[in-house]
């Protein structure tokens, strides 16, 4: 049986060496991290064993970290270590996995027992599959699309041919992202996620390549997906720098890490999302259309919640239950009134905003059944005036306030568009100039601050 491998994360020198100690003294190989970046190096190289986390480090908190591996599909078992310890830290720490959580000073007896238990687990949780749950997350929904939909992400899931996920905000591109990772070959090692909109050009190379420097070892996104997948989320934010960096590693399958002479082969698979407008914007909005046609191999059309509201009496019912059991929020249900009307709303915000909304009902508490009356309030709540056009939920109006709302809004955004101008504006909607001007004043659209602004 190999060594178990313990990371120690703490920003306090004094403890981290007292556990390295005390833990070698037991037979384990300890390596050590004094904040979270250090920690995510580390790990990113080394498969551990167990991980001991402070909570309070100051670069990010310890649940922030846990939260992030969790997500990204961390496999060996956490646990949290605090000297200000309090009741919702430890909560939040369970509920996203945390094996347990001890307080300072330590007592040597409780940690090496503690210690003990987390790696008898997370070996039995290794065998079953994994330690921050044993199946995926599946895409719910019923309705044809989406039965067609996850078909397709099984069968391209065999291949390590890239993909591109085209969808709306909030309509589960990240979670058909992880539902692919899940069915491939890859599906036990990593699925890494690269946010473009959050990279800047100064920080591209070392973000994604990693760097070596004095002989140490600083690994990239490239480092830590070896082996698994790669997720960029939101293609369409990428900037030139980040653009010819990945086409170059596509194109040779290789990287070389700054201050490196030898390059390292790719083994990770690219899975990467986007808007669906954004292939056709490709050229004019200095996206690289040589990138493009390598990230498409696969590409798949996730549908927005209006074109699948069959689906939205078991998304409602999924994330009640789900909330109910991991948050321990009262469970509530939609009658059948509440269920209809949300059938019939628009969702702009697609699943995310219906996952806001039962999750938003269920803090708030109330009887068991969630009644047509508490929905109406909730919405009329959520629906600000000055919201894009796309926001407002018009069939909860009379039709003459819906129309002049959306006449408002439809206007407004156009004449935004035109920077002002109303003698664009009308060309635009293919209105009389003099009809325009009395239909903007009838509406309260001040054209004129428009155009100042």
């Amino acid at each position: 049986m190999s060594t178990p491998r313990i990371l120690v994360v703490d920003d306090e020198a004094e403890i981290r060496h007292l556990l390295r100690d005390i833990l070698s003294d037991e037979g384990y190989a300890v390596e050590l991290a004094d904040n979270a970046e250090r920690a995510r190096q580390v790990h990113a190289v080394t498969e551990h064993d167990l991980i001991l986390l402070d909570i309070w480090m100051p670069d990010a908190d310890g649940i922030s970290l846990l939260r992030e591996w969790a997500d990204n599909g961390l496999n060996c078992p956490v646990v949290m270590m605090s000297g200000h310890g309090t009741i919702e830290a430890a909560v939040e720490a369970t509920r996203l996995g945390a094996f347990d959580f001890i307080e300072k000073p330590l007592s040597l007896s409780k940690l090496l027992q503690v210690v003990q238990q987390a790696l008898d687990s997370g070996r039995q949780k290794r065998k079953a599959g994994s330690i921050f749950g044993s199946a995926p997350i599946t895409p719910s929904g019923k309705s044809r699309v989406m039965q067609q939909l996850r078909e397709q992400v099984q069968r391209a899931a065999s291949s390590d041919a890239p993909v591109l996920l085209l969808g709306e905000l909030g309509s589960g591109r990240e979670l058909f992202a992880r539902y692919l990772h899940a069915h491939s070959p890859r599906a036990r090692q990593k699925l890494v996620l690269l946010t473009p909109a959050s990279v800047s050009d100064d920080s591209a190379a070392m973000e994604l390549l990693g760097g070596v420097h004095n002989g140490v070892l600083q690994p990239g996104l490239l480092d830590q997906t070896q082996g698994g997948t790669l997720f960029i989320k939101g293609m369409e934010d990428a900037s030139p720098v980040l653009q010819k960096l990945l086409l170059a590693v596509i194109e040779n399958k290789a990287y070389t890490r700054i201050g490196a002479q030898t390059a390292e082969l790719l083994n990770a698979r690219i899975v990467c999302s986007a808007q669906p407008t954004f292939p056709a914007r490709v050229g004019h909005d200095g996206f690289r259309a040589d990138l493009l046609i390598r990230l498409n191999t696969i590409t798949l059309h996730i549908p927005p919640l209006r074109e699948r509201t069959e689906d939205v009496p078991e998304l409602l019912r999924h994330y009640a239950e789900r909330f109910a059991d991991e948050e321990r929020l009262p469970l509530r249900r939609f009658g059948v009134s509440a269920q209809n009307r949300l059938r019939n709303y628009p969702w702009p915000g697609n699943v995310q905003e219906l996952r806001n909304l039962v999750r938003r009902l269920l803090i708030l508490g109330g009887s068991e059944e969630i009644r047509l009356d508490e929905l109406e309030r909730e919405l009329n709540a959520q629906t600000a005036d000055g919201e894009p056009l796309v926001k407002h939920d018009l069939l909860a109006l009379p039709l003459r306030e819906a129309r002049e709302q959306f006449e408002r809004a439809y206007l407004q955004q156009q004449l935004m568009l035109c920077n002002g101008k109303v003698g664009q504006l009308a060309k635009r909607v293919g209105m009389e100039r003099t009809h325009l001007y009395r239909k903007l004043r009838m509406l309260g659209v001040d054209f004129r601050q428009l155009a100042e602004d």
